[in-house]
């Protein structure tokens, strides 16, 4: 399973047009996922999955949980997997909406989960974060636990996986690190602080942004940590994107930074009006993000210069989803956004 999940592949145009755009009923912090048949699924705040049609925005189906959403779907097959505030995970049909089962974890669920297979080769295995402290991996195709590991505080992010490692950070302060088959702890990385965003693997090396203030690479098989970057004392909740040389993280400095991703020097970083906690999308040699000041924009990721924005007018919390050269956004407004 792939870890690079904040890159997109085909061409981006220097400059797009709204194409459309859906309204909820509450803002929309979940990131959009679409799938092969031209759908795109989200949640938001107002306790609803969505699903509406890429090509024009029109609604396919709409249901209700019992509590915001803000953690993005994932796909199984033709199942739509997500979590809820409610504490419960969620597989509806994709095409109907229907459910297909729930899975309850005693507090909310707030960060996606994340795919792997079970040790058969087949079983799609689901693993996911939650408020009850703990990370949970639960057979895809119907909601039964395989496993679950505890740790000392809130798991916010979606975990990683790698090589059959399980590998997250918590806001008790450590990276842990998982075997994927049983949930049995391979190590934990005291880091010092709250991570609240999910982590990135690249060639055997963990990339976070944490409470402390600071983005940190860490040696995954020894656990090491190998270079730590600091710029203004604000923390990032942002997960890292990686790419060639290069990684781009949004700050609640207000700046979008790109570091070298194998020495942690700064290489430039861009001011925005607002915090960035949403996650950068590269594409084509872009950096695609949103802020809190309420523009979406397209950054050069050879120099961090501004090619386009976009301005929605308010917060944009969440993270993009790029595809077919079309930019999926939702934004505080309750809108979520298409550009092409």
């Amino acid at each position: 399973m792939t870890q690079q999940f904040r890159i997109a592949p085909g061409k981006l145009a220097n400059k797009l047009k709204q194409a459309w755009r859906f309204k909820t009923g509450k803002p929309i912090l979940s990131s959009p996922v679409v799938d092969g048949a031209g759908r795109v699924f989200f949640g938001s705040e107002d306790k609803r999955v969505y699903a509406v049609r890429l090509a024009d925005g029109k609604k396919l189906w709409s249901t209700l949980t019992n509590g915001e959403i803000e953690a993005s779907a994932r796909l199984v097959g033709k199942l739509v997997v997500i979590g809820s505030s409610d504490a419960r995970l969620y597989a509806f049909d994709a095409a109907t909406g229907k459910l297909a089962w729930k899975y309850k974890t005693d507090d909310k669920i707030l960060g996606a989960a994340n795919l792997t297979t079970a040790p058969d080769g087949k079983t799609p295995w689901l693993i996911l974060g939650s408020y009850d402290n703990r990370v949970h991996c639960v057979n895809g195709l119907t909601g039964k636990v395989n496993w679950t590991y505890e740790t000392d505080n809130y798991v916010n992010g979606m975990p990683a996986i790698s090589q059959g490692k399980v590998v997250f950070g918590g806001c008790d302060g450590f990276l842990h690190v998982l075997n994927a088959a049983d949930g049995k702890k391979i190590n934990s990385i005291d880091v010092g602080d709250y991570i609240a965003g999910s982590v990135t693997i690249d060639e055997g090396r963990v990339y976070l942004g944490h409470y402390g203030n600071a983005v940190v690479c860490l040696d995954l098989a020894t656990g090491k940590t190998l270079w730590l970057y600091r710029d203004r004392g604000f923390p990032y909740y942002s997960t890292p994107a990686v790419l060639g040389d290069r990684l781009v993280i949004g700050g609640r400095d207000k700046f979008v930074h790109c570091i070298n991703k194998d020495t942690g020097k700064a290489l430039w970083t861009f001011r925005t009006r607002g915090k960035i906690d949403g996650s950068p999308v590269l594409c084509d040699g872009k950096v695609v993000i949103g802020s809190e000041d309420g523009r979406l924009y397209f950054l050069n990721l050879a120099d961090g210069k501004q090619i386009w924005s976009y301005p929605i007018g308010r917060p944009v919390m969440g993270s993009a989803c790029v595809i077919n050269g079309q930019v999926l956004i939702g934004s505080d407004d309750g809108f979520i956004y298409c550009f092409r």
